[in-house]
């Protein structure tokens, strides 16, 4: 079984259900091995309506050390208008973000440091956006004085001064930068809404409030050629970042625009199973690409597949 869209309602429904050996149609979003969707997909409107979980949920064997790498997931928000020809999260979670109050994820967060944890990950895809959610979840950690680290993921536009200060003020340590190519023409085909120089004044922006950057790259999508590769490898060196990763062939998720071309090109069938990774590589790079990228690691031992 599977569920679409907020499992914390229909999984509910769920468990009742299969407690009185009734009826499964209709809930939302239950996927039934051959036999389909059951109920229409919901997103709810008002993430505070789902729980966020608290430390009592785990039983933890041991606290975390000092010197422990332990960083505590957590999500302040889902959905994502954004559209990126490859990402499947706007199927996963929706188009239209909802977001918890960022009281009550600062509450959550003090739980946990209660419990004995000081290092969280903002998994949330996008952290930075909008910019006045980000803003004032910033300014309400600071508030709280829990002392915390923190690490998240930014989408490398509309990032500016006062957020990152906000940022670094309420314990940000690292970014995940994940501006995936270093050619304006290949951020176009992958339908961002930024471009390498703003990639750039970000990049410095971080660096000058002492918050470490890993960065990504994305290479060998459609319109993907040598020229651009070396071009991407080029940016993402002169950005001197604390870490690299880079990946060759763009996974192919469905009902993504990377999918309609994939399908268009013959790399893959309109009735592929994608849950069985396949991978989009632009014609005549795979083993080009994979030793130009091993030429350029050498000597760069922050850079990583």
């Amino acid at each position: 079984m599977g569920i679409q869209g907020e499992g914390e309602v229909a999984f509910n429904i769920l468990l009742e259900r299969l407690s009185q050996k009734a009826d499964l149609s209709g809930i939302p979003g239950l996927y039934l091995p051959n036999q389909g969707i059951q109920g229409k997909v919901r997103f709810t409107k008002d993430l505070n309506e789902c729980p966020l979980p608290l430390p009592g949920v785990q039983q933890w064997t041991s606290l975390p050390s000092q010197n422990e790498e332990i960083w505590l997931p957590v999500q302040t928000r889902r959905g994502c208008p954004l559209n990126c020809s490859y990402c499947s999260t706007s199927t996963i979670e929706g188009k239209i973000m909802r977001k918890h109050s960022p009281a009550r994820v600062v509450d959550t967060i003090s739980r946990y440091v209660e419990a004995g944890f000081g290092r969280f990950f903002f998994v949330d895809n996008i952290f930075n956006l909008p910019p006045s959610y980000a803003k004032e979840f910033c300014d309400q950690l600071v508030k709280a004085g829990l002392n915390t680290s923190w690490r998240c993921i930014l989408y490398p536009w509309r990032v500016d001064e006062e957020l990152v200060e906000k940022m670094a003020k309420a314990g940000c340590k690292e970014v995940s930068l994940g501006f995936e190519s270093g050619s304006a023409k290949i951020l176009r085909a992958m339908n961002k809404n930024f471009r390498p120089e703003e990639v750039r004044r970000i990049s410095e922006r971080l660096k000058r409030y002492g918050i470490q950057r890993m960065g990504f790259l994305l290479l060998g999508g459609p319109e993907e050629n040598r020229k651009t590769v070396e071009e991407s490898l080029a940016f993402a060196d002169s950005l001197d970042l604390e870490a690299m990763k880079i990946t060759m062939g763009i996974r192919i998720y469905p009902y993504t625009h990377l999918a309609l071309t994939a399908i268009k090109e013959g790399i893959i069938a309109q009735d592929d199973d994608l849950l069985f990774p396949k991978f989009y590589m632009a014609p005549d790079l795979g083993e080009w690409l994979r030793s130009t990228v091993s030429d350029w690691m050498d000597g760069r031992p922050h850079w990583m597949f």
